[in-house]
């Protein structure tokens, strides 16, 4: 019996990996001959460097970089345990939780610090970059991370721009000249769940600027200078990045990444799942076990659980996913290659109880759902002792 045990992370109790590694603990109670396979996932999201580092046997790399307000913080970066794939989460350098609430301005905050951890990535002469883009502080449409890799966004003066989204409205010419050529030699994949385009009513700065603090007038601007990004891009660079879905992502930084990298986006638990190859792992598999802190309605939008049992649905192998908590409409994923669903918690606990028992509780339920197998086996006659 091969079980694939494929969990995103329970945000603020497991890392996907804590996540599987419990279930496995309580599968073996039970199950001790079968072989288990453990796969921490991510989506694109926070936990998505750690996920691939631990699937893979790989390392994170701190990086002291300029954050959105242009001060340095210190962030991170992942390597695979092959060292041909550097992952990033922009928000690790350029993330709203970088920013004072009192302090949130789009106009002025920069993404030069993603950049720069791009380009640390590059010092590692890795072969791919995975950058998984949300939960953005940022607005400048990726300016501040072209920046950081040589790229000159230059006003009619021909002096460089400033930080922020702010400043794009002097845009008046781009030169690559001084792009780093490293660029040219790695495949980049941007972990994109949302398809909004650049700019408009559902751009980049009408839809996501107010979470960063933007107040009605300043989306009016940042709307505006972003389409004359996008113009200027479009005459430079001959790239119309403006319909382009997903564009819009962490504040236009979907943007900056196709026209001055290259980069492809794609959904986020797909790249997740093509980098840690979970596909050759669900072959000859017996059953997958998926899972994250909650599973509803929205679920079957791009999250982990159902990413994982789709794929796992192509060899044809069952798939039970777990959670912290079922939400409304968590039977939709039924529809979506989920066979059953189970809650960790075993009972009517406080919030806080559940997040610090994370993984005792996911150990009692697997140990349970391994009991219900052995169950099964006995009573067809196929596994009894």
């Amino acid at each position: 019996m091969k079980i694939v045990i494929a969990p995103d992370s329970f945000k603020e109790s497991m890392s996907a990996m804590d996540a599987a590694c419990a279930i496995e603990k309580g599968f073996k109670q039970v199950l001790p001959d079968a072989e288990y396979v453990k796969v921490p996932m991510a989506d694109g999201g926070e936990g998505t460097v750690r996920s691939l580092v631990d699937a893979t046997g790989g390392e994170i790399r701190k990086e002291t970089v300029t954050g959105p307000l242009g001060t340095a913080v210190e962030a991170f970066y992942g390597l695979t345990g092959d060292r041909k794939t550097a992952v990033i989460e922009m928000a690790a350098a350029s993330g709203i939780h970088l920013v004072p609430k009192e302090k949130r301005n789009p106009l002025v905050t920069t993404t030069k610090g993603t950049g720069e951890l791009i380009r640390a990535a590059l010092d590692q002469r890795v072969e791919r970059i995975v950058i998984g883009i949300g939960g953005s502080a940022t607005n400048d449409g990726g300016a501040g991370m072209a920046q950081a890799l040589g790229a000159r966004l230059l006003d009619r003066d021909g002096n460089p721009l400033g930080f922020g989204g702010g400043e794009l409205s002097k845009l008046d010419s781009i030169d690559l000249s001084q792009l780093d050529p490293r660029l040219k030699e790695v495949h980049i994949e941007v972990a994109c769940d949302v398809d909004h385009p650049l700019t408009g009513k559902r751009g980049a700065s009408a839809v996501f600027g107010p979470q960063k603090g933007a107040t009605p007038e300043m989306v009016a601007i940042l709307d505006a200078n972003l389409s004359r990004y996008a113009q200027v891009v479009k005459e430079t660079l001959g790239i119309d990045v403006d319909p382009i879905p997903g564009a819009g992502a962490a504040g236009g930084l979907g943007a900056g990444l196709i026209a001055f990298l290259g980069a492809s986006l794609k959904r986020g638990v797909d790249v997740v799942a093509e980098a840690v190859q979970l596909d050759k792992h669900m072959a000859q598999a017996s059953l997958v076990i998926t899972g994250e802190g909650k599973i509803d309605g929205q679920t079957i939008h791009g999250k982990t659980p159902v990413g994982v049992a789709k794929r796992a649905k192509k060899y044809g192998v069952p798939v039970i996913g777990i959670a912290g908590m079922l939400g409304e409409d968590c039977d939709a994923v039924y529809r979506h290659g989920i066979d059953a669903l189970f809650s960790i918690v075993p009972g009517t606990v406080s919030l806080e109880t559940a997040l610090l028992n994370g993984e005792k509780y996911t150990e009692q339920l697997a140990e349970n759902l391994a009991r219900l197998i052995r169950l099964k086996q006995m009573v067809d006659g196929t596994g009894a002792d």
